[in-house]
């Protein structure tokens, strides 16, 4: 309890710190118009670019001074905006590889070049600041990430850098509190989203290492962010109704889906997401809303998500009851549920229990494919499973605690589906299919390598467990040795190409490759070069 108290002080002097109206508003309000033109213009190649920069001076001057300027003889949209705005510094821009380094040493290393201290606030600027230091992806990727932060975690635990992950375990904590969730990440931009629900398995993390009063001193941020997600659930009457990320389906049954507030393009996509809603002749609105769903789920995207499976002018993720999300959301239940045992709240103990019994069974009910014999999602307006066959298909596997005999069945046929359609010579396939998208053939993604291992070795498949962790170590350093660097995503069907698709360039760094890969050596014994 002292710990907590402690916790609470700390949080409530950052509060003080940051001020009390907490800045939320994105890019696109503040600087109307300007904003508009620079991302629909391209000044900058990555959308990204703009909504990171920092104003020079007060944003209402700098609006004010482009709508009397932007219409005179000789105006220069670029040259405006570099004059009025800092441009951002991407993460290790200025780090070199020391080539006489083991790759695990590299990663030691990368820590310090990947860390931000606490923020302080500024006017105009995106960022969300954070109270207490927190490690970035790298890149590109200039803030904190949610779901990333997970399995960057995993490689942090390995280096004993227990701290760095108390402190971000508790940055999270305090954006639950300020903002009533955790956003895609520390941005304003990134408001209306979460991501995959992993706070819960970071907090199990870090109580691995400092014990289970971990559970108690974060049970207030689990059951705010439970709360986030299951908003709307009591509203929701008749089946095939849905409100923000719950849907209710027959017989009164309640899962959940991906979702975003917002109606408007993503910000940092403006353009893109502009012109895409603009080919598919479908209505705006519903389009962005399919698209920031996507980005929430962290696939952003992939045919997982298509209706024809191939165009992403036919995305519907919001129609989608994920399993990755429900499997996530079953674990914060579980946790919560042994947090409020420890309180002596054996009836809120017994409740949380019993909603995570109940979803392990609807997992089953609408996810669990017979004929493909894998966990799929679950499209609720045409109540009919998905055929889509991905990673996040085995995330039941690494969170279900009921029946292990029944898991270990099922996995031993999931474990032939990912033979058959996932395994390739650097790892499993983020899906069967190439479109272009990032999320799709050929590349491989090392959070969904660490859920397919983590799920096949939990249900009894340890030896495609192990099989799959050397072939993607294997290929990490393949690439290391070659590049002096570590890849955000992987070519694992041609080990010798580069990953490909998606709005951005392949990005280095990287954060959540960093941590798994640590994880897989240390876990397999594996070698490291």
């Amino acid at each position: 309890m002292k710990r907590s108290a402690c916790f609470l002080v700390l949080t409530f002097c950052s509060l003080l710190s940051f001020g009390q109206a907490p800045v939320t508003t994105p890019p696109d309000k503040i600087y109307g118009k300007l904003f508009t033109d620079v991302q629909m213009n391209k000044v900058f190649a990555d959308g990204k670019t703009f909504v990171d920069c920092v104003p020079k001076r007060k944003p209402a001057d700098i609006v004010a001074d482009y709508e009397a300027s932007k219409g005179t003889a000789g105006f220069e949209l670029k040259k405006f905006v570099d004059d009025n705005f800092e441009l951002p510094a991407n993460a290790a821009d200025d780090y070199r590889t020391n080539n006489a380094e083991d790759v695990v040493a590299h990663i030691r290393n990368l820590w310090t070049v990947l860390k931000r201290n606490p923020d302080k606030p500024v006017e105009g600027s995106s960022l969300l600041p954070l109270p207490y230091p927190y490690i970035v992806p790298g890149g590109r990727f200039r803030e904190v990430y949610y779901w990333d932060s997970y399995f960057t975690m995993l490689g942090l635990k390995e280096s004993g850098e227990i701290e760095m992950i108390d402190n971000m375990v508790k940055n999270f904590a305090y954006l639950i509190e300020t903002y009533g969730h955790i956003p895609n990440g520390n941005r304003t931009y990134y408001l209306g989203r979460s991501q995959p629900p992993f706070f819960s398995v970071m907090v199990e993390l870090l109580a691995e290492v400092k014990g289970d009063s971990i559970y108690q001193e974060f049970l207030p941020a689990m059951e705010k962010e439970y709360q986030f997600w299951m908003d709307g659930s009591d509203r929701l009457k008749q089946p095939g109704q849905a409100y923000r990320r719950v849907v209710r389906l027959r017989g009164g049954d309640i899962l959940n889906r991906y979702w975003d507030d917002a109606t408007v393009p993503r910000q940092e996509s403006w353009r893109e997401d502009y012109l895409t809603a603009q080919r598919s002749g479908r209505d705006k609105i519903e389009m962005y809303q399919h698209l920031r769903a996507g980005a929430e789920s962290g696939i952003d995207f992939s045919s997982r998500w298509f209706a024809d499976g191939k165009n992403l002018v036919t995305i519907r993720t919001t129609d989608m009851v994920a399993v990755d999300l429900n499997a996530l959301l079953y674990h914060l239940e579980v946790s919560i549920s042994k947090a409020k045992l420890m309180n002596k709240d054996d009836s809120a103990a017994r409740e949380y229990r019993r909603k995570a019994l109940k979803r392990g069974e609807l997992i089953d009910k609408y996810c669990w494919n017979k004929l493909l014999t894998y966990y799929t999602d679950y499209n609720f307006r045409t109540q009919k499973q998905s055929n889509h066959i991905n990673p996040a298909g085995m995330y039941p596997f690494c969170f279900i605690n009921e029946h292990p005999d029944y898991m270990s069945f099922l996995g031993k046929k999931a474990a032939a589906v990912i033979k058959e359609k996932l395994l390739k010579p650097g790892g499993v396939v983020t899906s069967e299919f190439n479109t272009g998208e990032q999320w799709d053939a050929p590349n491989g993604w090392a959070p969904l390598e660490w859920m397919t291992i983590w799920g096949l070795d939990r249900c009894g498949q340890k030896d495609l467990a192990a099989d799959i962790a050397a072939r993607w170590v294997k290929l990490n350093e393949k690439v290391y040795r070659e590049t002096g660097k570590l890849m955000e995503k992987y070519n694992v069907s041609d080990i010798n190409k580069d990953a490909g698709g998606g709005e951005y360039p392949g990005q280095d760094g990287f954060g959540w490759t960093n941590g798994v890969l640590l994880k897989l050596i240390r876990k397999y014994d594996l070698p490291k070069e």
